[in-house]
């Protein structure tokens, strides 16, 4: 018998000016205290500042950001025989986007110095080009994944 509640899939409604549920799931996380208008201000404006930059629709290079930084694999702890291992399990669709976006913006609220929709801007970039500090966790988390490859067995 689970411990835990049964959590239901949450369905996310397509943002305003696209019509994509996954910049709608997007802007739902880079919502900070329910302000929805901000979020999706400093979202379009940084897809405004890559269209600008790299003459490409700031929707794609968002996809693309998103497919890249997406994880293939993640660790999860095991307790086995009073010892804790940290076992490498491949991840599922919905929860790869879902780390993709948080890492995205995890990296543009770690940043200083510019505005939001500037340094989404930029990672969004970065990581459309397999660079940028939210793909250096994706590389980080595949090295500890293939480091902990012995413990597989464990899954």
């Amino acid at each position: 018998m689970p411990r835990r509640k049964r959590q239901f899939k949450r369905e996310w409604k397509p943002d305003t000016m696209y019509g994509n549920p996954l910049v709608g799931h997007f802007i739902g996380m880079i919502m900070w205290d329910g302000k929805k208008s901000t979020a999706e201000r400093i979202i379009y404006d940084a897809f405004d500042i890559i269209h600008d930059r790299t003459k490409k629709g700031g929707l794609n290079t968002f996809e693309q950001a998103i497919k890249n930084v997406a994880p293939l694999l993640q660790l999860k702890s095991r307790r086995v025989g009073g010892a804790n291992y940290q076992v490498p399990v491949p991840v599922s669709g919905e929860r790869r986007q879902v780390l993709a976006m948080r890492w995205l913006r995890d990296a543009c609220r770690n940043k200083k110095g510019k505005g939001m929709a500037e340094k989404l801007a930029d990672e969004l970039i970065d990581a459309s080009n397999k660079v940028g500090t939210a793909m250096k966790k994706r590389e980080d988390t595949h090295r500890m994944a293939e480091a902990n490859k012995a413990f597989a067995h464990f899954a």
